[in-house]
């Protein structure tokens, strides 16, 4: 029987001359598709310390220029000055009529991202590799994030009397809004905006995104 059983395995996975390959966990695809900018929260779910290590665990394993790693986070919780965040920062500059975020819908955990050098095109580089790192691990443990660039940086760092100045934020939480990308031509308005309770994204189409055409 253990003849036959190993017989059957063999023709299963390699009878065909291909090694069947069985995918575990999400693929890039999924992660981009999760990876949407959420501007409301729900507050009942309270995102701990612990959670925001592990999203900032991952820059210890992506590239860096010159592998230089000169960015620091700073971790803010609802229990740790998320209150002093607030308002300090802009959200849904596009739709300034909705005074995002919604009463009752606030981000209440956010990651203040510094460098110890000044900002420069390799900080840059690297600020962005950690922040679309970061966002991956984010919806890997089913929670969704912002990045906001429109912030008081000099108020917020005088807030938690941070030792950098402060490049980028990302706020964290369990986001509640419905959002689509919506295929454009590069010529069309890219500015994203809301319809019928939903956020809509336009995203120019990959075949758009290439210069030298086939």
């Amino acid at each position: 029987m253990a003849d036959n059983y190993l017989e059957k395995r063999y023709e299963e996975t390699l009878g065909s001359g291909k090694k069947t390959i069985k995918r575990i966990g999400h693929t890039v695809d999924d992660l981009l598709k999760k990876n949407r900018s959420h501007r409301g929260y729900n507050k009942d779910y309270v995102v701990s310390r612990h959670e925001l290590e592990r999203i900032v665990g991952v820059c210890s394993k992506i590239p860096s220029g010159c592998n230089q790693q000169t960015l620091r986070f700073f971790l803010v919780t609802k229990e740790t000055g998320a209150e002093l965040v607030l308002p300090l920062i802009r959200l849904g500059a596009a739709l300034p009529e909705l005074h995002l975020p919604l009463p009752g819908s606030e981000p209440e955990a956010f990651i203040i991202c510094c460098s110890t050098t000044p900002e420069s095109k390799l900080v840059d580089v690297d600020l962005g590799i950690a922040l679309q790192s970061m966002l991956f691990k984010t919806v890997e443990m089913g929670l969704n994030g912002l990045i906001i660039g429109a912030f008081n940086r000099e108020k917020l760092k005088e807030a938690f009397h941070l030792p950098y100045d402060p490049l980028m934020v990302l706020a964290i939480g369990k986001g509640i809004e419905r959002i689509e990308l919506t295929p454009i031509h590069a010529d069309e308005p890219h500015a994203y905006y809301r319809r019928d309770g939903i956020h809509y994204v336009p995203k120019v189409r990959a075949e758009e995104l290439i210069l030298n055409h086939a």
